[in-house]
């Protein structure tokens, strides 16, 4: 069959010919590599995903997973492309493929399909979006390049993803905000409810000062939402919240740091309190877990 003309620059002038997705038999591995199949692939013929918009990896997940993998190998197939002969590239499940880099895998399971360059930006990001735990701010991105670069609307996005047009809506805005609070949010210092709340700040100047004295005074989704309204932020038992002292807020700082993770240190009038760290999985739950034990 003759070869097709390259279907222009980046990943699309990859694709060799015009059945360089379809699959064919190769002497590593296991059966036949046939589009739609589930293959073993070696590790050296993949190459990793420029599309994925996650690239953020926990190295201590990472290597738990890796440990996992090295002991029980892997449960859940890659999902790839072929690009042309024994070379293929990830469409989704980068973080096990990542692992298994670690553990020193040399075969890995795949589940071989056909995919265009808009098909795997596509695919690539509902799969992460679904099944991958991204913060606030990078479900937002991918949500952004979903629309702009596939052409959804927010309406078809919501049909295609099964979430409220309104939950999409409220992911794109955390955009608006300055890029220091979006990093505050990617690095788990404050919440999406904190970032939603100070949105209602007319400026940016605003925003970012009330963003600091979030984090200043550890205040509380309800705290910034009074600040916002510009009232004095109250308890439960109608008295004034207390902030925690300089020391415990710096101390709250690093601990969310290392969790990665929003991490709140809460003081009552007693000297009393609590350490309270957020978690969005049993994934997170159990890293958290492992990270303190």
């Amino acid at each position: 069959m003759s070869k097709k003309r390259a279907l222009g620059k980046g990943l699309s002038a990859l694709l060799e010919s015009a059945d360089a997705d379809l699959a064919k038999d190769s002497p590593i591995g296991v059966g036949s590599k046939a589009v739609g199949s589930i293959s073993s692939i070696h590790i050296n013929q993949i190459e990793a995903n420029p599309f994925n918009p996650r690239t953020q990896f926990e190295e201590d997940a990472l290597n738990e997973l890796a440990a996992s993998i090295g002991e029980h190998g892997i449960i859940q197939p890659l999902t790839v492309r072929k690009l042309g002969r024994d070379k293929y590239q990830l469409i989704s499940g980068e973080r096990r493929f990542r692992a298994s880099q670690l553990a020193g895998v040399e075969e890995v399971p795949c589940y071989i399909r056909v995919a265009d360059d808009q098909t795997m930006l596509e695919m690539a990001l509902v799969e992460n979006i679904q099944r991958v735990d991204l913060n606030a701010v990078e479900v937002a991105l991918s949500y952004k390049r979903l629309i702009d670069e596939c052409n959804f609307t927010q309406e078809e996005l919501s049909k295609k993803l099964g979430k409220s047009r309104s939950n999409i809506a409220n992911f794109l805005r955390l955009l608006n905000l300055p890029v220091p609070i979006q990093v505050g949010i990617k690095e788990g210092l404050i919440s999406m409810g904190h970032a939603r709340a100070l949105l209602s700040l007319k400026t940016e100047e605003l925003q970012l000062d009330a963003f600091k004295k979030v984090i200043a005074d550890n205040l509380s989704v309800r705290d910034v939402e009074a600040l916002v309204k510009g009232t004095t932020p109250k308890t439960k038992g109608g008295t004034a919240s207390k902030s925690v002292s300089a020391d415990f807020s710096s101390f709250q700082s690093s601990l969310s740091k290392v969790f990665g993770k929003s991490v709140k240190i809460n003081s009552n009038n007693k000297g009393g309190g609590k350490v309270v760290i957020a978690f969005n999985s049993e994934d997170e739950l159990e890293n958290i877990i492992n990270q303190l034990g």
